[in-house]
């Protein structure tokens, strides 16, 4: 009796479970890729950005690779080197300087000084060097450098505040709170700015506020202060009438809240006084134009 063979069917079977883990793998690959495209899609990147950060993370591995290579050969000036070339060949090198933080100083001074970086490579800007050189600019108070590949130098500018005019005899000068000198300013753009004079006042600046924080209610009316012989303040308010203080700290800020006191129950400013003198204290001395003696009162028994 003749034995009949099976051998296609078992050659079907072994066909189809291959089919069938074809397609399992396409169906796992085609979850995968859609599972890469969501993440992509959520993240805030476009197609070119992301080849551009691959390409920094390959070029970044092989620097790092080079770098280790070269140090352990004990050339790191070779190294050195060979990672700046690299950097430059694959594009890695100031092409762009981008300025944040300026609102008042000349932009063109940061300018000036990031673009001797450009066409560096990246590897070989000196970042501490370049923030040191920023920092000596009067208006900058503090400033961050950092650099953004493959070819962007970022800084970022903390200004000074300008918080008073110095008057020098041939020029107006702009100081922030600790008396630093900013740049000049025109008498028309420093109205309404108070301005100090006197050698010396502009490292009092922070003695003076604090004495005309003592006295909040004749703060508006201080137009001006002059440091006397390194040692004391004249204050001239709106109506120009001139108040001479003591010398000390605490001795000024007790006069000119006694004076203020005065003025409130008086109205010495705006009044016919020129010019009030309380380096004598409790005495005030007031001098009244058209008269040749000055007036003297007992301040504290002033009414």
């Amino acid at each position: 009796m003749a034995r009949i063979k099976r051998s296609g069917s078992k050659g079907v079977r072994r066909a189809a479970k291959s089919q069938g883990r074809a397609a399992g793998a396409r169906r796992a690959k085609a979850k995968t890729g859609s599972l890469v495209d969501s993440a992509m899609g959520v993240l805030p990147f476009t197609e070119e950005q992301w080849s551009r950060i691959w390409l920094a993370v390959i070029i970044g591995g092989a620097v790092a690779l080079a770098w280790v290579i070269a140090n352990l050969a004990g050339v790191p000036a070779m190294a050195q080197q060979q990672v700046a070339a690299m950097a430059s060949d694959a594009g890695f090198e100031v092409k762009h300087v981008r300025v944040t933080g300026t609102e008042r100083m000349d932009e063109r001074e940061i300018y000036a000084r990031a673009l001797a970086q450009r066409d560096q490579p990246m590897p070989q800007v000196d970042i501490e060097a370049l923030r040191a050189e920023l920092m000596e600019l009067p208006w900058v108070k503090d400033a961050r450098v950092s650099v953004q590949l493959p070819e962007t130098l970022a800084i970022d500018i903390v200004e000074r505040e300008p918080h008073a005019v110095l008057a020098k005899p041939d020029r107006l000068v702009l100081i922030d709170a600790e008396g630093h000198e900013l740049s000049p300013i025109a008498p028309e753009k420093a109205e309404g700015m108070l301005r100090i004079s006197g050698p010396g006042s502009a490292k009092q600046v922070a003695q003076l506020d604090r004495l005309l924080a003592a006295a909040p209610a004749l703060q508006p009316q201080v137009v001006a202060a002059e440091w006397i012989g390194n040692r004391r303040w004249n204050l001239t308010f709106k109506t120009d009438q001139v108040l001479a203080l003591p010398e000390g700290e605490d001795e000024a800020a007790s006069a000119l809240v006694k004076f203020a006191r005065m003025d409130g129950q008086n109205r010495l400013i705006g009044g016919k006084v020129a010019s009030f003198d309380m380096r004598d204290p409790p005495r005030i001395y007031m001098r009244v134009p058209g008269r040749a003696d000055a007036v003297q009162t007992l301040a504290e028994n002033a009414p």
